[in-house]
């Protein structure tokens, strides 16, 4: 296997995963390690339990991640792909500070955390930013909180806040002294259970090569990590409403868009709500393209000095 190239050039995960080391990590996961029909060492992607295994033996191995797990119900994010959403925003804030923003003077804001808490944890251990998650599953909050218990060195670095109200992102969340240097946000894709279905199916097939009918845990989830009312560009166009009120308090807002043909849409909102700056950036996960969209109301000539004056 070859380097994966598209992956940000700080990424951690860009060259082939050392299975070697990993097991070393996590004993466990040696039994899902098999060499293919390329004669690549691999595990079988379509196994929930082979990938949650996967995904512990890098976050301890890479990030010093001592303790995580999820419950089977919540999706188990893939970690090469979170950790490039974290870089290019570092990208964004180095553009904006004139240097790679590092330490606790960075405050950053995970608008639907979830049960696995994998954006904070990789955005600190990478950067050592301080960071708020946020959701409005109880359930989830509380697996993110045991996995903060049994990682106590991140407990006074990542703080986690319940969103009580499904019809708000930002309010009931930033308080009036709070300032963040950016929010981010994996918003929930489908707009329906059905919807929801359907693409576990597609993806498990794409995965299984099979004609398999029923969709495979691993890409499961609650209803507010994979669904919403009116779906992706539903979610994101409220959020660009509501981080009109908060213009102060957030340098840059940003979010992921997976469909390309969203975003003509999601531009003209950002130009309607008169956003000093907005653009698009590309990431390129192996075959899958995704795309953050980033806005912010701060000219660019106050940029500079956000860290250091805004901490709090």
């Amino acid at each position: 296997m070859t380097e994966k190239s598209n992956l940000h050039p700080r990424n951690l995960h860009r060259h082939p995963y050392d299975f070697d080391q990993l097991i070393s990590c996590v004993p466990e996961l040696k039994q899902y390690v098999y060499v293919n029909a390329y004669q690549s060492v691999t595990i079988d992607f379509s196994l929930p339990k082979a990938v949650k295994l996967l995904n512990k033996a890098l976050l301890l191995h890479f990030y010093k991640v001592q303790y995580w797990d999820i419950p089977d119900t919540n999706l188990c994010p893939p970690i090469p792909g979170r950790a490039d959403y974290i870089h290019y925003i570092a990208d964004l804030l180095a553009e904006s500070f004139g240097e790679l923003p590092e330490g606790q003077k960075i405050d950053g804001l995970d608008i639907g955390t979830g049960a696995n808490l994998v954006y904070p944890l990789i955005a600190h251990r990478s950067y050592g930013w301080t960071m708020v998650g946020t959701d409005i599953n109880a359930d989830s909050l509380r697996n993110a909180a045991q996995i903060l218990d049994r990682n106590p060195d991140l407990l006074s670095v990542i703080r986690l806040k319940k969103q009580p109200d499904a019809d708000h992102i930002f309010k009931n969340i930033i308080e009036p002294e709070d300032r963040f240097a950016f929010s981010m946000c994996n918003p929930p894709f489908h707009d329906s259970e059905a919807s929801a279905l359907k693409g576990n199916l597609r993806k498990t097939k794409n995965l299984t090569q099979s004609k398999i009918r029923k969709p495979v845990l691993n890409f499961s989830g609650q209803q507010s990590e994979l669904w919403c009312e009116g779906g992706e560009p539903a979610f994101i166009a409220k959020m660009i409403s509501e981080s009109v009120l908060y213009s102060s308090q957030v340098l840059w807002f940003t979010c992921l868009v997976s469909r390309k043909d969203h975003l003509a849409k999601l531009m003209a909102l950002c130009r309607k709500i008169k956003a000093a700056d907005f653009r698009v950036i590309e990431m390129a996960q192996g075959q899958k393209v995704s795309r953050m969209l980033a806005w912010t109301f701060v000219p660019r000539h106050n940029r500079r000095t956000w860290p250091h004056a805004n901490k709090r």
